[in-house]
């Protein structure tokens, strides 16, 4: 949990946040795994169903063990319940990331959000997320392409 922090810093792409009880780092991995989170919990509550889908894609997309990715989702979860504000910190991780991962983390979005069976997405909360890491008009666009194109297949 960010408490008291004093100025964070990066240690190589992880970022680093001293606070009075200790360093606490986040890194790429916990990014992506707080903003599937993120999706999921846009309508509300997370199912059983986005959070098979979650664990799966972070297993997949950081060739993870399935427990590493559930510890992983579970710290995102935590966070997120503990520091609603967590978009500054989200913020500045994700300029660690290229626009190709911005894409593919657009992509992931959509699985998540798509899991329940919404057929129409709601774009807002993809909108409020690649506002939040900033992934270009571009990107968002390529993503929706991408996720159509493999549910075509």
């Amino acid at each position: 949990m960010i408490e008291d922090s004093v100025e964070p810093r990066f240690e190589g792409s992880t970022l680093v946040i001293e606070t009075s009880s200790g360093p606490e780092t986040y890194d790429s991995q916990f990014l992506v795994a707080a903003l599937l989170v993120f999706a999921a919990k846009g309508d509300g509550n997370i199912s059983e169903k986005e959070t098979g889908k979650m664990l799966q894609l972070v297993k997949e997309h950081f060739h993870l063990h399935s427990g590493e990715s559930l510890g992983l989702l579970t710290r995102a979860m935590a966070e997120l319940a503990e520091n609603p504000d967590l978009n500054s910190l989200l913020r500045e991780l994700s300029h660690t990331l290229t626009p190709e991962e911005k894409e593919d983390i657009a992509v992931m979005l959509l699985k998540v959000i798509a899991v329940d069976g919404i057929k129409d997405f709601d774009e807002t909360e993809l909108e409020n997320i690649a506002e939040i890491i900033e992934i270009s008009p571009e990107a968002r666009h390529n993503a929706f392409e991408r996720y159509f194109a493999e549910q075509e297949d």
